[in-house]
């Protein structure tokens, strides 16, 4: 089972937004802060990324790069750090399919990003999300993450000359893009690195239990099964597993059922009782008190704002 794609699915309440900003130097982006995660990609020319007020953390990008906003802070985007930054106003926009277009700036040289947005629920994200970075800076290098180059270059040609079949194309790689984005930072980090879930996708031992759990979290597993495994005894399991993830094995299979569960809620219109059952509860009773005890709301609540808010 593939732990990245489900802790990313379940976390997801809608379909990412996106808009090709095209800069002509001078030109300055404000974006205020928004709900979910945000990433921008120099398809043409270069620019200057860096935190609303703070210039002095600027991040010089060029074609290929990607940023990452984990938790879409406000942040300012300039063919300069000196340019003053504006928020734009809506006559900028221009609806261009298959994404809209925004245009602002000078006569200068051209840069061309596509820039979006990933609604995620952030009120209950999973310890994966809270372990990243505030920003991901992914610089373009030859022969470094091919799939990643590989996509931007798909959506870049697919932006320049849309043709039959883009409406589809594009979002799809968009949506695709986020977890590209993570897989390359992901593969990034240090082997060395011993801690975190960075480190515990690629354990030896960690990974096959984590996966274990998400492929089936309903089945009765014990520490000593999940050691099992691993390879590991139950005792060196249950450290390893604790130091990397930040909580013991079946305190993350709770969190990872109930986690499941809500998806369901949001998505299906399975009956209380079969999504109890699929998150591993014998009772919808017990399920329901677990539940509300973690969300503050007894299922069919929860199911009802969902519902609502979507």
């Amino acid at each position: 089972m593939d732990v990245l794609s489900e802790a990313l699915a379940s976390m997801r309440t809608g379909a990412p937004n996106s808009v090709r900003t095209e800069g002509r130097a001078p030109w300055g982006l404000q974006l205020p802060p928004t709900a979910g995660a945000g990433f921008h990609v120099v398809l043409h020319g270069t620019c200057w990324f860096y935190p609303n007020e703070d210039p002095a953390r600027a991040i010089a990008m060029g074609p290929g790069d990607v940023v990452f906003v984990r938790d879409g802070s406000g942040h300012i985007l300039a063919d300069h750090p000196d340019t003053t930054p504006q928020v734009p106003e809506p006559e900028q926009y221009v609806h261009l399919p298959p994404v809209g277009v925004l245009r602002l700036g000078g006569e200068g040289p051209t840069t061309s990003l596509l820039c979006g947005n990933y609604h995620l629920d952030g009120q209950r994200p999973h310890p994966l999300l809270k372990q990243l970075p505030e920003v991901i800076y992914l610089p373009a290098r030859h022969g470094r993450h091919p799939e990643l180059a590989a996509a931007i270059h798909l959506l870049g040609a697919e932006l320049d000359n849309p043709r039959i079949g883009s409406h589809g194309i594009v979002p799809a790689l968009i949506d695709s893009l986020l977890l590209y984005i993570l897989r390359a930072w992901i593969e990034d980090q240090p082997q060395s690195e011993t801690v975190g879930w960075a480190a515990a996708l690629r354990d030896p031992a960690v990974a096959p239990a984590l996966a274990a759990m998400h492929d089936d979290p309903a089945a009765p597993w014990t520490v000593q099964s999940l050691a099992d495994h691993s390879g590991l005894s139950r005792a060196a399991f249950a450290r390893k597993f604790n130091a990397m993830v930040g909580e013991p094995p079946l305190a993350y299979l709770t969190r990872w059922r109930l986690t499941t569960a809500a998806q369901l809620l949001r998505e299906d219109d399975l009956a209380i009782e079969k999504v109890a059952t699929r998150a591993g509860y014998s009772s919808e009773f017990a399920f329901g008190k677990a539940f509300k005890r973690e969300y503050g709301l007894a299922p069919g609540q929860y199911r009802r704002q969902a519902k609502a808010a979507a």
